[in-house]
């Protein structure tokens, strides 16, 4: 679940800045299909400095894409630091330790966030620095403005491409698809953007306040 579920910040940073007037995209030809996914994700990459908080729907489709699992979390962000709501568990970090607070067991697992996810949870960083891991690809823009821009790893990871769908105005993102080498696929769509107060407080456990919980150091 845990890995399932990491992926879902890399969606926050994205989303509901405010940024300076850019430039329109132009897709006249096919040399500026690098430009046209790098203009797209300067825009998406000028949303980070601010507090939010909003809500993902996550789809899991097998390789014959049929529904496996759906779900929905509230989330709240802060510049790589986090805490996901689920019905039956949290998961929160400070940015560089996780917690994954199972609430039916009554444990938290606290571990070292891996580079890997470092590069998921923090959109920041991903984007800021997205040429050093991934490749972007510009696919195309629909009639009601979606842009479309592939993330292709250029190392080894548990998926091929994370998909983009963002608009090309202001580089909103609609939707991430996370593509599986199995032709698994999660989905993860994106709704109800706000900018929120984040206190420091609330993307760590305080395990003094719930003495009950059992930890489970892995670090």
């Amino acid at each position: 679940m845990r890995k399932t579920v990491l992926i879902l910040l890399a969606v926050a940073a994205f989303v509901l800045l405010p940024f300076a007037p850019q430039a329109q995209i132009t897709h006249a030809s096919q040399g500026r299909l690098d430009e046209n996914a790098t203009e797209v994700l300067k825009k998406a990459a000028a949303r980070f400095d601010k507090n939010v908080s909003f809500t993902v729907t996550m789809t899991v489709l097998d390789g014959k894409k049929q529904q496996k699992a759906r779900q929905s979390a509230e989330v709240r962000y802060s510049k790589g630091k986090y805490r996901l709501v689920l019905p039956d568990q949290e998961l929160i970090s400070d940015g560089t330790t996780v917690w994954h607070w199972n609430k039916q067991a009554n444990e938290v697992t606290v571990s070292a966030m891996s580079d890997d996810d470092i590069d998921l949870l923090n959109p920041g960083r991903l984007l800021a620095n997205y040429s050093k891991s991934f490749k972007a690809k510009y696919i195309r823009t629909d009639d009601d403005g979606t842009a479309i821009v592939d993330l292709q790893p250029r190392s080894t990871r548990s998926y091929h491409k994370i998909r983009l769908f963002l608009n090309e105005d202001d580089g909103l993102l609609r939707r991430m698809e996370v593509h599986k080498y199995d032709s698994g696929r999660e989905n993860y769509d994106i709704t109800d953007f706000k900018r929120a107060s984040n206190a420091a407080s609330q993307f760590t456990f305080d395990a003094a306040k719930h003495p009950e919980v059992e930890v489970i150091d892995m670090r």
